[in-house]
């Protein structure tokens, strides 16, 4: 165990260094407002990670740091899941800890793990399902052992769907493989014959059945958002396969992707050698088909979308390993993965820590693409909010909270709410979202102040949208990184015109159009 836990203290030291420096991601801002907007689902997802923000926030939006801290070690700790669901396979102790040791180093996990986002709890709960359904089929059928793990799978599998959607397909991989394994002349048949696998999906079921009911009184809109409004474009086209294929060779390395595909191949050819070879085979083949057809379909997929269905690989790997010696991954291949794998992390944490690294860029290149940017720069821009809420406070609101702010887009929106909770906060993203659930579009169109923030990615000004207001104000704040101007975002200041005629700007201490 020695290799993994050196790689993981030392990927720990990284990420919590990187909590100190790093603030919320745009989609992590938009989770962490989820804290004080409390409801059973959202457009993008389920509403686990908002209660998680919730509680990590003491009821409030949570601080980045605090947050990081949270997923920095929640993050290290799922390689060591991946090694106990292996041991609960029947894998042996050195091809357990190897395994392990590849999901540590591997850039999807090592690296997206550390933001606070749905794929942060789905990760170790689906590997716990699968870990305990591993039990509940290896104990004595109807037993104490037996019983507990096959309920405590069906459980952590009900709280993977209230994570993320594909959780729905873990618990339908394990519905389809208890079924197999039931009408097979497998030893493990008895248990999974018992009332207990069952019982377990039954009480994942109590989980999931508030969301469907809440998704269901609205007309479900998390399908709507997710299959309909955010897929303009889509299609089976050779652009979505390329961005796919070269999305994985990023997120896995291009060895770990050999491997795994090599992994999944064998998977596939020895599904019915044994009771927990089919289990895996259900839980790979039930989430991989749909997810991946969705992603060579839709034009905004992005590559971790599959990740729940690779869960299972190095699990049945170190498993095989175990059996047979000789179709475990050679020892050149082995450290020739870790090292591609590890230089990956290395290579995007130095992107991202590294300021300078921002000169690596073609100069050419537009730098607002840089999406590192949205780590850095948003005390800047809460600064200047709060100066121009500072502009419109009154006697009694001194923090300006009468105040609307509004975003050009959701990403804006996001980390508005999460920086100012206590702030009433409207969007106008070209497409619904929460925050037209939270704020209509009419109220805030309606508001006496509105304070307009958008960026050169999104550009505008907002007066279309607010056409019975008049500006009074427009601010700018520069962001850098590495001596290159990245991201400029714009503010502008507006008053209902109703009330504009009652107040002169002059009392303000500006004028109408000046730039800060």
């Amino acid at each position: 165990m020695i290799p993994l836990v050196v790689v993981s203290s030392l990927l720990l030291l990284v990420r919590l260094y990187a909590a100190t420096r790093v603030g919320f991601g745009d989609s992590e801002a938009l989770y962490a407002s989820w804290a004080i907007h409390p409801q059973p689902a959202y457009l993008d997802h389920p509403g686990l990670i908002g209660l998680f923000a919730r509680v990590l926030g003491d009821g409030s939006v949570p601080k980045p740091l605090g947050a990081h801290v949270v997923t920095s070690v929640v993050a290290t700790l799922v390689p060591f899941v991946v090694y106990a669901a292996a041991r609960a396979s029947s894998a042996n102790k050195r091809p357990a800890m190897l395994a392990a040791l590849l999901v540590a180093v591997v850039p999807e996990i090592s690296v997206g793990l550390f933001a606070m986002t749905p794929d942060l709890l789905l990760a170790p709960l689906w590997i716990g399902a699968v870990a305990l359904a591993c039990i509940g089929l290896r104990a004595t059928p109807n037993q104490t052992r037996s019983a507990s793990a096959f309920v405590g799978a069906g459980l952590l599998a009900g709280i993977a769907c209230a994570a993320k959607a594909p959780g729905v397909l873990l618990v339908l991989g394990l519905a389809v493989a208890y079924v197999s394994i039931a009408r097979s002349q497998f030893p493990e048949s008895k248990a999974a014959r018992t009332l207990w696998p069952w019982a377990g999906l039954a009480t994942g079921a109590v989980i999931l059945a508030p969301i469907v009911l809440y998704e269901k009184k609205l007309g479900f809109p998390m399908l709507q958002h997710r299959l309909v409004a955010t897929q303009a474009g889509a299609g089976f086209a050779l652009r979505n396969l390329g961005a796919f294929v070269g999305g994985q060779l990023l997120y896995l390395s291009p060895i770990i992707l050999w491997i795994a595909v090599k992994a999944a191949r064998d998977l596939v050819r020895a599904r019915n050698e044994d009771a927990t070879a089919r289990l895996f085979f259900y839980l790979f083949a039930i989430p991989f088909v749909p997810l991946v057809l969705f992603a060579l379909w839709s034009r905004v997929a992005e590559p971790h979308w599959i990740a729940p269905a690779l869960l299972v690989l190095p699990v049945d790997a170190a498993r095989r390993s175990s059996q047979n010696p000789a179709r475990s991954v050679s020892k050149r291949m082995y450290l020739a993965a870790t090292l591609v794998a590890g230089l990956f992390t290395i290579g995007a944490h130095a992107w991202a820590l590294v300021p300078s690294s921002a000169r690596l860029l073609p100069v050419s290149a537009d730098p607002k693409l840089d999406i590192a940017s949205e780590l850095y720069g948003w005390p800047a821009v809460f600064g200047a909010v709060r100066d121009q809420m500072a502009v419109v406070a009154t006697p009694y609101d001194p923090q300006g909270h009468e105040i609307v702010l509004v975003g050009a887009h959701w990403t804006i929106c996001a980390q508005l709410q999460a920086g100012f909770p206590g702030v009433r906060v409207g969007c106008a993203t070209s497409i619904p979202d929460d925050f037209d659930t939270w704020l209509p579009r009419a109220a805030w169109q309606r508001a006496e102040h509105v304070l307009f923030v958008t960026d050169n990615r999104f550009g505008g000004d907002g007066a279309s949208a607010l056409p019975a207001h008049v500006r009074l104000s427009q601010s700018r704040v520069r962001m850098w990184r590495g001596g290159r101007s990245s991201r400029t975002f714009e503010l502008y200041l507006y008053e209902n015109r109703a009330s504009s005629f009652l107040r002169s700007p002059i009392r303000h201490g500006f004028a109408p159009t000046a730039l800060h």
